[in-house]
């Protein structure tokens, strides 16, 4: 039997943190949760040492039953707590949350809502809590243009600006989103999220998931996700608001998420799948071709090519891996696997259990130095593991 498989269901029992099996360096645990499907981790820490994880989780993505929840792991604790349900529009599905710690002692959630399979038809939401997530304001709409989506947290830069990194699900009238045109750039605050403007980066089609931290010297690092499975894609700025256009690492990419984090002594850390369009022998039409909804009765035509081509489905989602990066992100040579597996993903179907997926992963570093990392496991569970940057040496 799949190792992986026992060590799930051991762990799954009481989704305590514990050592990992043949591996004394590693702590994981399970995310306790009441979804079928559970997809889109984002880890963030708080102040008081607090970490919270939030999710999406229903039956399918793509179907209104999925809505946004949150775990928290008390500083101290070795136990992540029972999840709590932050979202449930019975119209929208709710997916990709991301938090945000504002001034003032307000924690933001902010994440998309989306009619059936139809990316191009997404908002952003916000919900704010002045308790550390503990209790929440209402509902509010954030960005209310059509096709917005977020995927990484908000930055603050030097200047007091907020950068909301986002992307843009673009089709012509008539046609159905497919992933073919879509576009990054950035929502720019200078007054505390009262008001924003878009900026786009340039030469972006296809580059998406836009993750941007503050480097050491200042400037400013994004790296993408690209829809073609290539590879990660990174670009510039010294503003936060004028991006040079994105470029390919020497790091695959297989058309999935990808987040990276600036640890303390300055590297970089990034959890990804070591994985491409060339390890596929198969491809989806489309992220959302086992979904049927009253909209994709053949109203809507499939959408065209873009300059770029069309975006690729179905390349395997494993091996989940970590590299660290100790020259600003330009390589990437040290590299581990945290997990390893088909990463059969032709199907989205969780009630079937048939994906055997780990993707969308998230990273922090708390302030003792140790690394904490959430992806989706199977697309069934959440799965938390913490390191140390030495682990990936092996």
């Amino acid at each position: 039997m799949n190792t992986n498989i026992v060590e799930a269901a051991n762990i799954a029992m009481d989704h305590g943190i514990r050592t990992a099996y043949a591996d004394a360096q590693r702590k994981e645990a399970f995310l306790p949760t009441p979804c079928i499907q559970n997809h889109a981790a984002n880890l963030h820490v708080l102040d008081n040492g607090d970490m919270l994880c939030v999710w999406f989780g229903g039956t399918q993505e793509g179907i209104p039953d999925v809505s946004i929840y949150m775990s928290r792991l008390a500083a101290g604790s070795n136990a992540w707590s029972p999840a709590e349900k932050l979202s449930n529009d019975p119209t929208r599905s709710e997916q990709n949350p991301v938090l945000f710690s504002a001034p003032g002692n307000r924690l933001w959630l902010i994440y998309t809502a989306q009619l059936s399979g139809h990316q191009n038809t997404a908002i952003v939401r916000r919900r704010i809590s002045a308790d550390g997530g503990k209790t929440w304001g209402p509902v509010e709409t954030l960005f209310d243009r059509p096709g917005t989506f977020v995927r990484q947290p908000i930055i603050t830069l030097e200047s007091g600006a907020w950068i909301c990194p986002v992307f843009l699900c673009r089709t012509e009238p008539g046609e159905r989103w497919v992933g073919n045109d879509d576009v990054s750039g950035v929502m720019v605050s200078d007054d505390q999220g009262a008001t924003w403007t878009f900026k786009e980066v340039p030469e972006s089609v296809g580059c998406v998931h836009m993750n941007v931290h503050v480097l050491q010297d200042g400037s400013l690092l994004a790296l993408y996700r690209s829809r073609w499975a290539d590879f990660v894609y990174a670009s510039r700025s010294a503003n936060g608001r004028d991006w040079s256009a994105p470029k390919p690492l020497d790091v695959p990419n297989n058309n999935s998420s990808i987040q990276f984090t600036v640890l303390k002594n300055g590297h970089l850390a990034l959890v990804f799948n070591e994985s491409d369009a060339s390890h596929s022998n198969e491809r989806r039409a489309s992220l959302y071709d086992d979904i049927e909804d009253s909209e994709d009765s053949g109203e809507l035509r499939d959408q065209k090519a873009s300059e770029r081509g069309t975006a690729f489905w179905g390349a395997p989602r494993s091996p989940m891996s970590l590299a660290i990066s100790e020259d600003g992100g330009k390589t990437w040579r040290r590299r581990r696997n945290l997990e390893i597996g088909d990463g059969y993903c032709m199907t989205n179907n969780s009630a079937e259990q048939r994906n055997r997926e780990y993707s969308y992963p998230s990273i922090v570093q708390s302030p003792d130095g140790a690394l904490h990392i959430a992806f989706t496991w199977f697309r069934q569970k959440i799965k938390y593991v913490s390191v140390a940057e030495s682990w990936v040496r092996g």
